[in-house]
Parts: C-alpha cells; sequence; structure tokens
C-alpha cells in the first residue's frame, strides 16, 4: 500500500483517537450531569461522521458506552447491563440517520446551516430519542428493574434520562457541531463530497 493510501485512513484513525479522547475525559463529569457528556458524546459521534466517516462513528458509538459503564456506571446500568448494548443501539442509531440524512443535507456544497441542515440535524436527534425510548424506558426498565428495588421509585427519572433527555443532549450535540464545524473542517481540510 502507497503512503496516499494509508494517509486517509491514518487520518480517520487518529480523528477517531482524538473523539474518543475527548468522549472518556467527558465521561469522567457523568455523575455531574448528563447534560455535559451526553452533548459531548454526541458531538463526536456526529463529528466522526462527518469526518471520518460513517464506520468511525460507529465505533464511537459502541465503544462510548462501554467506557462509561467502566468510568462511572449509574446505578441503573449496574443494576440492568441489558442497557448498554441499547445504548450502543442509540448511538449507532445516531451515526446512520446522520450519514444519510444530515452529510448529504450539508454536501455539495450546500450551507451548514439552513432550514434543510437543521430539520436533517433533528430528524437523527429524534429517532435516537425514540428508539432508546421505546426500547430502554418502554421496555427494558420497566420489565428488568424488580418490583422490590428501590430504583422503581426513580423509574420515572430514568424513562426520562433514557428518551426525552437523549433527543435533548443530541440537538446539544448538533448545536455544538454547527459551531464548530467550519473552524475545525478548516483545520482537518476536510474534503466536501
Amino acid at each position: 500500500m502507497s503512503s496516499k493510501q494509508t494517509q486517509p485512513i491514518a487520518k480517520q484513525i487518529a480523528i477517531t483517537a482524538i473523539l474518543l479522547a475527548i468522549c472518556l475525559a467527558s465521561q469522567f463529569l457523568k455523575n455531574l450531569s448528563v447534560y455535559i457528556t451526553g452533548p459531548i458524546v454526541n458531538l463526536c459521534i456526529i463529528f466522526a461522521v462527518m469526518t471520518a466517516g460513517l464506520m468511525w462513528g460507529l465505533i464511537l458509538a459502541v465503544i462510548t458506552p462501554f467506557t462509561a459503564f467502566i468510568i462511572a456506571a449509574s446505578p441503573v446500568m449496574a443494576a440492568v447491563p441489558g442497557i448498554i448494548p441499547l445504548i450502543m443501539l442509540g448511538n449507532a442509531v445516531l451515526a446512520v440517520a446522520t450519514h444519510f440524512l444530515f452529510k448529504p443535507a450539508v454536501s455539495c456544497g450546500r450551507p451548514l446551516i439552513s432550514v434543510r441542515s437543521i430539520i436533517m440535524a433533528i430528524l437523527p436527534c429524534l429517532i435516537k430519542g425514540c428508539v432508546m425510548g421505546l426500547t430502554i424506558a418502554l421496555w427494558l426498565l420497566p420489565t428488568f428493574i424488580p418490583e422490590a428495588s428501590p430504583l422503581r421509585d426513580k423509574m420515572p427519572v430514568f424513562q426520562t434520562t433514557f428518551s426525552i433527555t437523549q433527543f435533548v443532549t443530541a440537538i446539544i450535540g448538533f448545536v455544538y457541531f454547527f459551531i464548530v464545524w467550519k473552524p475545525l473542517s478548516k483545520l482537518l481540510k476536510i474534503q466536501k463530497n
């Protein structure tokens, strides 16, 4: 393989590694507020999809819930470990929807901020929130948290966290993306395609 062929892969790996490091650093703040960590992780997934490609966004989508569990597992994650693959699924849905809906809306010289791009940014967030709401908030938690568990008293909070809050933190992640995209894309010399 020539150096021209490996350069894009090396750049993709480097970008993804930096984004993973940012996610890991933010996860140490997870216990302060989901509104700190969530938007940063969502931003990193979105940014990986937009710069390195869908595969790299999916890698972050799968790794970050596992690292969140290791770094700062919440009581509900410890009580119902089946939540981890469903968070991975929600993140993966965000990555895929961003790739197929948002990325085409801002490619080929189209303006980053337009009615079309904003709608195409909201849709992946809504899809992620709905997928996590249906799988985690409405099915997994009510099914697998025992009636006698003290966690049952916090069920409404957990259900909001894994549905509406996921939508909101994904929206905030996109807002951050709109802010950082232009300067960082120039820095990384990202080609629009």
